[in-house]
């Protein structure tokens, strides 16, 4: 099964120390590894986003910067059992924790729905 795990965060943090950087790219590679890992990535400040949506019938287009107190900074995709995603999620936000103190945030793990479903 493949699952999504974002994250979300307050951007008032600013971007993350040296020492996180080098923690998540080593817990990439070891999920990686593990053959668990399909992708992920760190986010813009949503001061970068740009927004399509449907309203009323009507399409439209919006650049940023948004109001959102707590917008998407980073996502992962997992090929694995929602219990690995979660013990990878964990290992994830156990690394913000420790590199970054007084850094609060949250990752929601959701299924991604596909042929199977």
């Amino acid at each position: 099964m493949r699952f999504i795990a974002v994250l979300r965060t307050s951007e008032a943090h600013g971007f993350p120390p040296p020492e996180l950087h080098e923690g998540m790219a080593a817990l990439g590679a070891e999920a990686a590894r593990s053959g668990v890992l399909v992708d992920s990535a760190g986010l813009l400040p949503i001061a970068t986003a740009t927004r399509v949506g449907v309203s009323a019938g009507r399409l439209t287009v919006a650049d940023g910067p948004f109001e959102d107190p707590n917008p998407l900074g980073a996502y992962a995709v997992y090929d694995a059992s929602r219990d690995e995603v979660i013990h990878w999620t964990k290992r994830f936000m156990d690394l913000h924790r420790r590199a970054w103190p007084g850094w609060e945030g949250e990752s929601e793990i959701r299924q991604i729905f596909g042929p199977e479903q």
